[in-house]
This record gives structure tokens, sequence and C-alpha cells, in this order.
């Protein structure tokens, strides 16, 4: 486990529904939605000096999620920033912070599945944490195949990044025990989705490729790295890819807003390099150009 507990975030300010609070003081009632049944969207968003990386693309996902599962209550984007700009001056964070931005349901009148016991309105909660980057991303991460598949649309649809984390959770606990970094989990037809907590990302003979988001989440992240490859003229395909290929990749790469750019240097204990000139070169271009895509509050 790379991510440990930092001091600095013992006394941190919380926002919760409409105030900060103390880090010991900040708690949810047992009736909100998402400790019901997980019915919340969240986002996670990097702090740079220059501002949040994607803010308005990371807003927009946040409230069109809200909206696929019918939120009476969706704040606008001036409110959520307003919220995120009061918790980083509170915190006095500019840089190496990372939010956990999430938007429950609300507080219910009694325990129970059905959204119209939700009478309070929509809970709003920033948690902003003195964070690096989740992976060593000079030595890569090792991963392994999970038989925990990701979810397809007709069971529950990835593009909403929703708080019901099961599916992802149960891949983690399985690389947990394979004492891997990460698991790598396939579609519901055998193809390679991407990781349980970011995408994936393969070179082959300078090309770059990566599965088609049928199943996995269209990362932020993931848009960004296919953004530069059309802006700089390199090829960069979405199509199914099988365990094989990732295999005999020149190289792999997951992508994610808490840790950038990271080598995949061993899938299933298959060898990965993580010297394709290609490869190098297209991260070196995302860590050059990650910071103007910062957004100012």
């Amino acid at each position: 486990m790379l991510q440990t507990s930092n001091p600095k975030n013992d006394s941190i300010q919380i926002f919760i529904k409409d105030r900060l609070y103390p880090r010991a003081e900040a708690k949810i009632s047992v009736f909100d939605s998402s400790v019901q049944g997980g019915d919340a969207v969240w986002e996670g968003l990097r702090v740079y000096p220059e501002g949040i990386v994607c803010l308005n693309k990371h807003l927009t996902r946040l409230q069109e999620s809200a909206k696929t599962l019918a939120f009476s209550d969706i704040p606008s984007k001036e409110t959520i920033k307003k919220a995120i700009r009061e918790t980083l001056e509170a915190n006095g964070m500019t840089d190496e912070t990372h939010i956990r931005l999430t938007l429950t349901r609300g507080e219910k009148i009694t325990s129970g599945m059905d959204p119209r016991l939700n009478q309070s309105g929509s809970c709003l909660i920033v948690l902003a944490e003195w964070k690096p980057l989740v992976y060593d991303n000079n030595s890569g991460i090792k991963v392994i195949s999970t038989s925990q598949r990701r979810n397809a649309p007709q069971f529950l649809d990835s593009k909403i990044h929703h708080n019901n984390l099961l599916n992802n959770i149960i891949a983690k606990i399985q690389a947990n025990v394979a004492g891997k970094d990460a698991g790598l989990m396939l579609d519901d037809r055998g193809f390679v989705a991407e990781l349980n907590g970011s995408n994936l990302f393969m070179v082959k003979g300078g090309s770059v490729f990566t599965p088609y988001a049928h199943a996995c989440l269209p990362g932020i992240t993931r848009a960004t790295v296919m953004e530069l490859c059309q802006k700089n003229d390199i090829e960069i395909f979405e199509q199914d890819i099988t365990l094989s290929q990732m295999y005999n990749a020149d190289g792999v790469f997951a992508t994610g807003t808490m840790g950038e750019l990271t080598p995949v240097v061993e899938i299933d204990g298959r060898a990965i390099p993580k010297t394709d000139p290609h490869m190098a070169a297209l991260i070196t271009l995302f860590k050059d150009k990650v910071r103007s895509y910062c957004e100012p509050l």
C-alpha cells in the first residue's frame, strides 16, 4: 500500500452541506443516502499552483452523473466552486492536494431505498487532503488480471461516476491478496476494460491504443492523453484489446487524476518494458502540459 497517513491532515477543515467543520467533527447522518445505499456521485480533483486540472470537465461529469441518478437538487458549478475555494483557503492548500468531491442524494426521513424518502436536499462534501501522487511513477506498478468483471451498461453504466465502488473494490482485494498494486479488470466479453482505479493504454509499434469506454470509465485524464496524442501527431486508437495484446505491448501505462501517468511493468507475471521511447515521450509530454489544463477557481 503506497498511501500513508499524513500528520498535516489531522487538523484539516472539511466542507459538508453548507459549512466547514474540523476533521474530528466532520460527519454525516446515518440516514444519508451514501450510507444507506452508496447513493452518491463523486469526483477526484488534483490541485496545482495554477489551479485544478480540468475542473469544468469534472464538475460537468458530477452534475451529469447526478442527473442520470435523478437527484432532485443538483448544485450549480459556481456553488461547488465556492465550496472548494473556501475549503482550500481554510486549509492553506495550493499544491500537492487531492480533493474528494462528493454529492450525496442527502438525508432520508427514514431508512429505505426509495429516493422519495430524501426530502432535505443533496449533501455536498469537499474533502481536501495533502496527498502526493498515489503511485511511484518512476518504478511503475505490477498488476494482475482479476476474475471480477467490470460492469457493462446493461448492469450499471460506467458513465455514472457513482459511489457504489464494490465492483472495483473486489478487484482491488484480489490484487492485494496476490501482492500486486492493482487489479486489471476485463469487460463482460473478456476484453481489457481498465484497472480497478485507473484507465489503461498500451503502446505498440509507435502507436497508442486504449480500450473502448464501453465498460471502463471514460476518464478525464484518459481524454487528456488522447487529446495530447491528436495534437502531437501520435497515432491513437480506441479498440477492443485482449490480455495477450497487453502482455506483448512495447509499453503499458495507467492514467488517473491521483496517479497521472504510471508505467505498468508487469501483468500476470509477464514483464512489460518501461523503456519504450514513444511511451517515455508521451509521459514527458503529459508532465510538461498537465498544468496548462489547470483552471483557477
